[in-house]
């Protein structure tokens, strides 16, 4: 069998974890909304956009700097399990498999959509006889433990910069996950995006065609549709800007207006003050030293640093240390 997926987040799980999302995020001030809840098909699409804008270099640098990198990578790491983070259509991913030589290898996305999983598998096996994928459709915040055992030398890919999608607690938590999915030999390729010039950080989030606007109000789309509510998005202004004190980008959604919001399925009126914000991302931007403390703590070492050279984006390889941060887990059969 070349094609596995285990489901640890169903429909019904989904929409209960945001119902209660969104009756914490609205129900208290300041208000929040978190940042996953972008992600319907019409959020993916503008992702997409997004991704092309000439203002939004992170994917496009991540992506030359991984084509450059892959072939020697893939030859000194010899990896023959592959397990990504929050994967979507894997399409960065390919490149690494494609370096490899058509050695044997098992991938392991960890994603929300089943849909999303089912797709790129498909593909990627139609391509890659040698190739096996063994999916986990879950949150891998709370999911990481269904991981199956490694089938040889792992190579973990948490790319895109998601890591600074969590607020500090989170992402150490969530390393100290991924520290336990490693053994001797095991590597973590990271991807994070570098503290730089204000202007650079603040356009990428502020395009002039305003896409990344409506990317922003799309969220509130997604929880009339979800949860039954009557926002109208374009009574809400995008905001997003460098709060350097944090060295975090912050997207907020600004009531143009005093209004009220309901939300059916979870009985939620929500009062609006003209100039009140909903909080819907932060991105948080790193250096080298930062990455190398937030990995120490984790149990983890950073062993190589790959950047553009503009030292706009980062791939940090990292190895975990002799001692486990923690206890190892059991992982799924």
């Amino acid at each position: 069998m070349r094609y596995r997926v285990d489901i640890h987040a169903d429909a019904h799980t989904r929409a209960k974890a945001m119902a209660e999302d969104v009756l914490r995020g609205l129900g208290s001030r300041p208000r929040s909304l978190p940042p996953k809840y972008f992600y319907d098909a019409e959020g993916s699409r503008l992702f997409e956009e997004i991704t092309r804008l000439p203002e939004y270099y992170p994917t496009r640098v991540e992506e030359g700097l991984l084509s450059g990198l892959a072939p020697a990578l893939m030859r000194d790491l010899a990896p023959r399990d592959v397990v990504e983070l929050g994967s979507g259509f894997s399409l960065k991913t390919r490149r690494l498999l494609q370096a490899r030589g058509g050695a044997p290898l098992r991938y392991t996305p960890v994603e929300v959509d089943h849909t999303t999983v089912a797709a790129s598998a498909e593909r990627l096996i139609d391509e890659d006889p040698a190739l096996q994928v063994h999916a986990v459709v879950g949150d891998f915040e709370r999911h990481l433990v269904h991981v199956p055992v490694p089938s040889g030398r792992r190579l973990v890919l948490f790319l895109g910069s998601t890591i600074g999608n969590l607020d500090a607690p989170e992402r150490q938590a969530l390393l100290v996950q991924i520290r336990q999915l490693l053994r001797r030999g095991d590597r973590l390729l990271l991807g994070v995006d570098l503290v730089k010039d204000v202007a650079v950080l603040e356009a990428a989030y502020n395009d002039a065609a305003g896409v990344t606007a409506a990317f922003n109000r799309n969220v509130l789309r997604v929880v009339n549709g979800a949860l039954g509510g009557d926002f109208v998005p374009e009574r809400f202004r995008h905001h997003a800007f460098y709060n350097v004190a944090e060295d975090r980008i912050e997207m907020h959604l600004i009531s143009d207006r005093a209004q009220t919001v309901r939300i059916r399925a979870i009985d939620l009126t929500v009062g609006f003050e003209a100039g009140e914000s909903i909080w819907t991302e932060s991105s948080y931007k790193f250096t080298r030293p930062t990455v190398r403390a937030m990995l120490g703590a984790a149990g983890l070492r950073l062993d190589h640093w790959y950047t553009d050279a503009g030292q706009r984006f980062a791939l940090a390889l990292a190895a975990p240390t002799a001692a486990a941060a923690t206890a190892p887990v059991t992982h799924a059969a």
